[in-house]
């Protein structure tokens, strides 16, 4: 089926590439096309602009921040973007760059007289990813969603921790960390980037790594997403299945009870400030609204269902799914002698609906538990959303009381029956002296590596109820964050759960470490850009003086 998908995408492609010729060459205005573009081009008021210019933002913040571009450019080739460049240059406008559209924000986007650089199909022939397994890295570009590049690393019988939502594509995905389920035993996939493929602000392309251009390698991987050039291509260090055999996996279900979330948050805290905790193990909790497609998460789901409650398939035959509760526990060998604590699994699943699997916790290869983790669509509900990504480097969690808190912040919106608020959070273990996320400080420019929980708080709502969405998460941030905050006591903020205000000079504290780091990435990002043309929002490290 993607194949066919691929094919009909192509034929539109090249129906589209004549239209931009011919659009070139007869519009009355200089300024409608760039002259010289193989690939399509699409200008305000065509049916492709409005389809492509879509991102996920768009439903938030389309208008509040003119999430409209003078022009759309898909190019083809290398060629194309270098010409794209040279025109943003000559007629002084900024490129934003887009390859799945997934920044919460809009920051993958920009404002006319700005120039959208869609990199979502430039990059997707046979050489564009490469797998060398035997040295144990691969070579992928931009253009390839998550869903793609996973299923591919499982076919070669390799892994890399990555995230979760397989609509996210690789360009956005690998600058801003790729945070996922094996954040404690394996890091970021930021982590494992050994070099980057991009074309700078003068047209010129070039390889970036560590060795050759250290400054500018750390500033890629966190620093300003989308501002230091356009990556194409980038390679990667992977993980071989069989030198982690015996690894195990459980993804569990429970009906939403208030008294089983604070159970399983309770267990989160208790990994998080036990500093000798293993690095075997990732553990996750996520609590979902009524209606969350949860057949997306878990796509053998519906049978096992349909045999043990029919009771929630309405006369039509379809499952209207309740408010649940949903884990993901994990567990890795290191060593020889490493021994999974089969209790540990047994407390979590106690009282659960579901275990996905005969033998409850599975034993399978890494490349297969990374795919059981994946959330299969693109977005969580089809809604405007008013999100939080919160970060904490507390280990009195316990003592402050912070699961009674979260539970019962969780509860004030997901058991409401006709609030029309729609909540997707996940909560996750980072933290201890053995956790690879930690371990892995100084690789780019990621913050907050001493995190020992990181939680996203999503609430979805349908426009009339926005007040009421942004009511719930203002009182989550006045009583969970600051001085007296229940959860953090300073702001922080990862740049792939963004909120807010998107003046990013402004709020520099809450995304980086401290003032030298951003002064840092400020010099680098003036000699990367120093005309601007890659500064398209304002969501970006202002360039220095």
């Amino acid at each position: 089926m993607s194949a066919i998908k691929h094919l009909i995408g192509d034929a539109i492609d090249k129906v589209e590439e004549v239209t931009a010729k011919i659009t070139s060459s007869s519009s009355s205005s200089s300024d409608a096309t760039i002259s010289g573009i193989a690939g399509a081009q699409n200008a305000p008021g065509t049916k492709k602009y409005d389809e492509y210019k879509y991102i996920y933002a768009t439903s938030t913040y389309g208008q509040e921040r003119d999430l409209n571009p003078a022009l759309l450019v898909r190019p083809k080739n290398k060629d194309d973007i270098i010409q794209t460049l040279k025109y943003a240059k000559e007629k002084g406008v900024a490129v934003a760059i887009k390859t799945g559209g997934h920044q919460y924000s809009g920051a993958c986007s920009t404002s006319a007289p700005n120039i959208l650089l869609d990199l979502e199909h430039t990059f997707r022939g046979h050489n564009d990813r490469t797998m060398f397994r035997e040295e144990g890295k691969v070579r992928c570009s931009v253009s390839w969603s998550l869903g793609e590049f996973h299923a591919w690393l499982t076919e070669n019988k390799v892994f890399v921790p990555h995230g979760q939502c397989t609509e996210v594509h690789m360009g956005g995905h690998v600058q801003t960390g790729g945070y996922g389920q094996l954040a404690r035993s394996f890091g970021l996939l930021g982590d494992h980037v050994l070099s980057f493929e991009l074309i700078d602000s003068d047209g010129i392309s070039k390889e970036v790594t560590k060795d050759s251009n250290p400054d500018l390698f750390g500033a890629l991987l966190g620093g300003s997403p989308g501002n230091l050039g356009v990556i194409t291509h980038f390679t990667l260090k992977v993980h071989r299945d069989e030198d982690y055999a015996g690894s195990r996996g459980m993804r569990t279900l429970f009906f939403y009870k208030p008294e089983d979330l604070r159970r399983l948050l309770g267990m989160l805290v208790e990994m998080a400030e036990d500093e000798n905790w293993p690095r075997n193990y990732d553990f996750t909790v996520s609590c979902l609204s009524s209606s969350f497609p949860l057949l997306d998460l878990w796509p053998g789901l519906d049978s096992v269902m349909a045999r043990f409650h029919p009771d929630l398939y309405g006369k039509n035959g379809q499952i209207g799914w309740p408010r649940t509760i949903l884990v993901y526990a994990q567990w890795v060998p290191f060593e020889k002698g490493d021994k999974c604590d089969l209790s540990w699994f047994d407390r979590i699943k106690e009282g659960s609906d579901v275990i996905l699997g005969d033998n409850h916790l599975q034993e399978k290869p890494m490349s297969e538990l990374c795919g059981d983790w994946l959330f299969r669509n693109v977005r969580e509900f089809e809604k405007p959303y008013v999100k939080r990504t919160y970060c904490t480097n507390s280990t009195t969690l316990s003592k402050d009381g912070w699961a009674d808190w979260a539970t019962k912040r969780i509860d004030s919106i997901v058991t409401p029956e006709h609030n029309r608020c729609w909540l997707s959070a996940q909560l996750q273990v980072m933290g201890g002296k053995h956790s690879m996320f930690r371990r892995n400080a100084g690789n780019g420019t990621f913050s907050w590596r001493d995190t020992t929980i990181c939680y996203t708080m999503d609430c979805f709502h349908d426009p009339e109820t926005k007040a009421r969405a942004e009511d719930w998460q203002k009182v989550n941030d006045e009583e969970s964050i600051g001085p007296n905050g229940i959860f953090s006591k300073k702001d922080r903020r990862l740049m792939w759960g963004s909120y807010g205000d998107w003046d990013l000079d402004k709020m520099w504290d809450r995304y980086f470490d401290d003032r030298a780091t951003y002064d840092k990435l400020r010099r680098i990002r003036k000699e990367a850009d120093p005309d601007g043309i890659f500064t398209a929002n304002p969501f970006c490290v202002k360039r220095a003086d």
